[in-house]
């Protein structure tokens, strides 16, 4: 029993090596290994060899590896500045940041989104490279478990038992957090989840609906190209909810979601066009964009459709 013991002991690998010359711990040269004095994370055999290792390699101390505790303040000051990471560098690439490009960790570290993904793509042991605490899942595998979680509470709803506006305890603390995940994706750019928020406060589905909120989120979704969240922004300017009523911008937001084949944004346009609200005034137009949309199976559009076409000088009625 002692040999088997002992062989099982001889077998395990040994995972304390020196950080230099790679000398395993008990052997002859290096019978003790020691840690670094500066960061306690790397072992050395000897000072020399941490002398060495430490002209090769940046060692970072336990202090500037600690996440530094934000009052509110800072944290809402963060939020609301544009230009809050300008000046600063990324330190996995070293590169300058801005407020565009950088992701920030629950742990307040700052990197460039592009490099956050990079660590998630090649494993880098889902830590942040400072302080060591776990990287949250990605914003695309965010997105996909908070909307997970959230059909459920949708399927409460729609089997009749529960409301939104009444949710019971449990739903309603899976709504927040499908929200604290949504804010967190669309933190690091994911127009989904922003499109996602915008939903949830446009229709107060399990949050006090708020449409100021929601036109911010389907801005910075639509402003990324999201075709829905074109549309969605449109409405909002056409019926004033959230921002300044415009009919002007309606029609621009319109025209984007319909040029991405939008049926509902096509149709909406083709309304814009032929009444000339936000836009000049033409039949043609409207015609075309009606003809898209009712080639989508747009109902309402093909009703239209055959409207302009018997309108004296309309598109359809100069054939």
């Amino acid at each position: 029993m002692a040999s088997k013991k002992q062989n099982k002991k001889n077998s395990a690998p040994n995972d304390k090596i020196c950080g230099n010359c790679s000398t395993p711990e008990g052997s002859t040269n290096a019978p003790r290994l020691s840690a670094c004095s500066r960061c306690s994370l790397v072992m050395y055999c000897s000072k020399d060899c941490q002398r060495a290792h430490l002209n090769k390699h940046y060692c970072i101390s336990k202090a500037d590896r600690a996440p530094r505790q934000q009052s509110t303040l800072e944290l809402n000051a963060s939020k609301t500045s544009a230009a809050s990471h300008d000046g600063n560098e990324c330190t996995i690439c070293v590169h300058p940041l801005s407020e565009a490009s950088a992701c920030t960790l629950p742990c307040t570290h700052v990197f460039h989104s592009t490099c956050v993904a990079q660590l998630r793509k090649y494993g880098v042991n889902e830590v942040c490279p400072l302080c060591r605490l776990p990287i949250p899942l990605g914003p695309e595998a965010l997105y996909d478990e908070c909307i997970r979680r959230f059909y459920l509470v949708e399927m409460l709803v729609e089997l009749g038992h529960a409301s939104w506006s009444a949710l019971p305890v449990s739903a309603q603390r899976e709504v927040d957090e499908v929200v604290t995940g949504w804010r967190a994706a669309a933190a690091e750019g994911l127009a989904l989840a922003q499109y996602g928020l915008g939903t949830l406060f446009e229709s107060g589905r399990g949050v006090g609906q708020d449409d100021r909120e929601a036109a911010r989120w389907f801005k910075k979704a639509a402003d990324q190209g999201h075709a829905q969240a074109q549309f969605n922004l449109g409405i909002l300017f056409k019926e004033g909810r959230g921002v300044a009523k415009s009919e002007v911008k309606a029609a621009q937001w319109y025209k984007k979601a319909a040029y991405q084949g939008v049926s509902e944004a096509q149709c909406a346009f083709e309304s814009c066009s032929f009444n000339g609200r936000g836009m000049a005034q033409s039949d043609f137009e409207a015609a075309e964009w009606y003809k898209k949309a009712a080639d989508q199976g747009h109902a309402f559009a093909r009703y239209n459709l055959a409207r302009t076409s018997v309108r004296p000088g309309t598109w359809r009625g100069a054939e």
